[in-house]
Formats: structure tokens, sequence, C-alpha cells
């Protein structure tokens, strides 16, 4: 028996190192089903990310985009929830990156990591940090802030330490179209179904995506790198590409999704105005019409002007077209069930102007600043979502130094995708690159209007995805100047 024993023990240290993975995942799989949570396997995620620390995590960047699309939000002790596997890897690959830094294997250019938009970014969570210490719940705070460094290290310094060349910009983009490509495929056949009704398109996407317009924004943000990768593509990749396109329109049309639709030629608008240098002169026009409209809602309280019936206020689940209709008759129940929170975010914002309620207490803490003129019919919101609108979000959580910070880096990001395209040379494959994640960015920030997207796994990862890819298109163009312009032209359409 012994004899046997001794034969079965591995002497290879690597085989020793599997079959002690292998033991402490059975083992953590079994006390996650006993005990009904994924928490019991966050030990398994920590020998994991050891053990790629001391390899190659390169392919746990690249396997977080592949599985990306399938994540699921999965809910934890204590009323907060997990996506996974999505931040399961998150976490392995910050705790990489940060061994990565601090033993010094690789260096990442001053230039990049001073740039103004990291700045932003780390005033930002500096910022949350400190309005977590006013919070009025603390755990869900912490959680946040965890969060935002799983988020901001892996898509951010892991893009930084990884992404060195502009095809690799389009390797990352291929895993999340290929499996978003499946989940459409499967939301389709589900969809088809039931007749391509507007009213059964959450339950297509349900097992996949948390709702339809998760699932819509995912398409729309992918839209871009399918377009410029077929354009910067060649025989079987281009007619992939657009096949992805194609399918990926598909899917955004039948998704029903308002803002998404809308997304797609208020991106090319936005594209007109970087192609004209136009930028500056319309950022300050936003900020002017957001200052003149909230001036005129709050000055003499002329938004009660705005109250809807709540006997009319209604949800056409059978019939999209009369969805529209109602939406621009204030008589939708979803978006009158947004200016119900708007006003109550407005209503928390002016209770504690600066430090806000706390990161991710928007749900239930909203509830008491509420006006029972814009109650709707789902007002009781048992899915417990929060503002739809993430510049308000912020504004009722984190004050007005959080979202002055956010606008502040989305007003740095939007400079700073117009002198880049200016700057690279006419269908060149950095042309292409700018683009892509350019007006990605663009479409994901519309969507930030209607939606608070950001800490949303599919989405947000994209969101810092492309501010640092193009923060890299910066240093690559330094690196290698025959890929811009050299004379000050304006460049033909691309």
């Amino acid at each position: 028996m012994s004899e046997l024993l001794n034969r079965l023990r591995p002497t290879d240290p690597s085989q020793r190192l599997f079959v002690g993975f292998m033991l402490l995942l059975m083992l953590g799989g079994a006390m996650g089903a006993l005990l009904q949570t994924p928490l019991a396997l966050l030990p398994v995620v920590l020998a994991l990310g050891l053990l790629v620390v001391f390899t190659d995590w390169t392919l746990l960047y690249y396997l977080l985009f592949l599985t990306l699309a399938f994540s699921r939000e999965v809910p934890v002790p204590g009323g907060l929830s997990l996506d996974v596997p999505s931040e399961p890897l998150m976490m392995a690959l910050t705790g990489c990156i940060i061994a990565t830094l601090l033993m010094r294997r690789v260096q990442l250019p001053a230039r990049e990591l001073l740039h103004p938009v990291i700045v932003v970014l780390v005033l930002m969570l500096l910022w949350s940090i400190t309005s977590s210490f006013f919070s009025v719940d603390s755990t869900k705070s912490i959680k946040y802030i965890l969060a935002k460094v799983w988020y901001l290290t892996p898509f951010i310094l892991g893009t930084f330490l990884l992404v060195r060349r502009p095809a690799q910009v389009w390797q990352v983009a291929r895993l999340y179209v290929i499996g978003t490509c499946i989940t459409v495929l499967i939301v389709v056949v589900r969809h088809a179904s039931h007749g391509f009704t507007f009213d059964t398109i959450n339950l297509a996407v349900g097992p996949l995506y948390r709702n339809h317009v998760t699932y819509a924004t995912v398409l729309a943000l992918l839209l871009p790198f399918t377009w410029y990768g077929a354009s910067q593509a060649t025989g079987l990749p281009r007619l992939l590409w657009r096949m992805a396109t194609g399918l990926l329109l598909f899917g955004l049309l039948t998704a029903y999704t308002r803002a998404s639709i809308l997304a797609l030629p208020v991106a090319g608008i936005f594209y007109i105005v970087i192609r004209w240098r136009q930028m500056r002169l319309l950022l300050v026009a936003i900020v002017l019409g957001t200052l003149a409209g909230a001036g005129y809602f709050l000055s003499e309280n002329n938004y009660m002007l705005y109250a809807p019936d709540f006997e009319k206020t209604v949800f056409n689940a059978k019939d999209f077209g009369k969805h529209l209709e109602a939406t621009y008759k204030l008589q939708d129940m979803s978006g009158m069930e947004r200016v119900y929170r708007w006003v109550a975010a407005a209503r928390m914002t002016a209770d504690k102007p600066l430090v806000g309620s706390g990161p991710s207490t928007f749900y239930p803490e909203y509830k008491r600043y509420t006006v029972r003129s814009f109650r709707t019919y789902v007002s009781d919101n048992p899915e417990r979502s929060t503002t739809h609108n993430y510049f308000l979000l912020l504004l009722a959580e984190q004050g007005f130094p959080g979202m002055l910070l956010f606008a502040v880096l989305l007003g740095i990001s939007l400079l700073m995708i117009e002198h880049l395209y200016q700057r690279t040379a006419p269908r060149s494959e950095l042309r292409y690159v700018v683009l892509a994640t350019g007006i990605s960015f663009i479409i994901i920030v519309f969507h930030l209007l209607l939606n608070e997207l950001v800490e949303v796994d599919k989405i947000g990862s994209f969101f810092f995805f492309n501010l640092a890819v193009l923060i890299r298109v910066g240093t690559w163009l330094k690196q290698h100047p025959e890929d811009g312009l050299t004379i000050e032209t304006r460049p033909p359409l691309s």
C-alpha cells in the first residue's frame, strides 16, 4: 500500500503544484456548494494569482476579456454581489500587476503614469475614499472602493503593461467580440422563439445579461471595433469583422433600447466634431446648456411643472412604437421613473453637497428625498436600481467634487481623442485604433446620461481600456513619428 502511495505521489515540482491547486479547487468548490457562496473560492483565486505572478499572467489578462461576455452577477453575504468570473479574475490580475511593478520586472513610462487622465482617475479614487468616511453605509462604500481598485489596475495598468503594439488592441477587442457574438446568437435564438417581441427581450437576455440595456450597450460599444477592425484588415479577417458587425447591429436593433440606438448617430456627430476640431466649442456649449437647464428647473421649482400624470404614465410592453411615442409625450413609465429619481438625487445633493451620502449608497437612501408628484407604478423599485444618470449618481453619492472630477475626466478624454485623431495619418493603423477606442468611449459616455454603467463589468472594462489605449497611442506616436502627420493639414475622411 505504501509503495502504491509513493508511486502516486508527484515527484516533479510542477506536478506537486498542479495537484495542490486541484485539491484547493475541489475543497473550495465543495465549501462553496455547502455554504452557497462563491466566497469559498477566494483562496483558489488567491492561489491562482500567486501562481501566475511567478510564471506569466498574460493569459489571465486575455482570459478576462474572453470570458467577460459570460460573466454573471452572483449575490454574496451582506447584501452585496460579485460578477463571476470577471471580478475574481480582476482580483487575481490586480495582485499580479502590483507584484510585477513592486518587483520592478517592468517599468511604465513616466509620461503615461503622469498623464492628466491618470492623475484625475487617482484624484477620483482618493475623493471616493474621503467621501466614504461620511458614508451612510460603510460596507457598501468600502466594497465600491475595492471594486474600483480592481477595475483600474487590470484595465489601466494591465493594458499599459501588455498592450505594446497596435495589433494587440485588435487582439483584445477580438476576444471580447467573439464571446459577445456567441451570446448574441444565444439571445437571438431565445428571442426568436418569442417572435422578437418588445416585451420578451429581457427574458431572452436574462441568462447572460442583467437586462436589455446592458446587452444593447455592450453591442453598441463594440461596433466601432468591428467596423474599424474590418477597415484595417484584409481577406478572411475583414470578412469575419464584417460578419460580426452585422450580427452586433442586428442584436442591437432587436434589443429595443432607445439610448443604444440613438448612440450611433450621436457617435457620428461626435466624429464630425472631432474631424473638424470643434470639440472645445462643443464642450463649452454642453457646459453652458447644462448650467442654463439646471438654473431653469431649479428656479421657482419649475421642475414641478413636468410632474407626470400617475394614471397616464404607463409602459407599452407590446408595442415599441407606442413606447417611443410615450417617451416624447412624457407618458413613458421608465422615462418618468428616471425623472422621479433625478429629483430625489438633486434633493440628496442639496442636503449633502460636499461629500454626498457615500459611494454606492443611493439605494435606499434616495427614498427619503423623493417627491410624490413624480411617483410612477414602478417606484417601489424591487430591482434596487439607482439614478439612471451617472452624473447625478456621483453628485448624490460623492457631492460636487466627485461629479466635477468625473466631468473633468471626460473633458480631457474627449480633447485627447480629437488631438490624437489630428496627429495620426489618414488610413493608418493608429488612426483606426483612435477611431475605434475613441468612438467606443463616446458611446459609453452617452449611455451614462440615462444609466450608471461604469461599475458594470461588461461596460466599465472598456471604459477604462479605451482610456489606457488612447494614452498609449500618444506614446506610439512619439516612438514612431512616421505614423503621424508631419504637416498641419486637415485630413480627409477615413
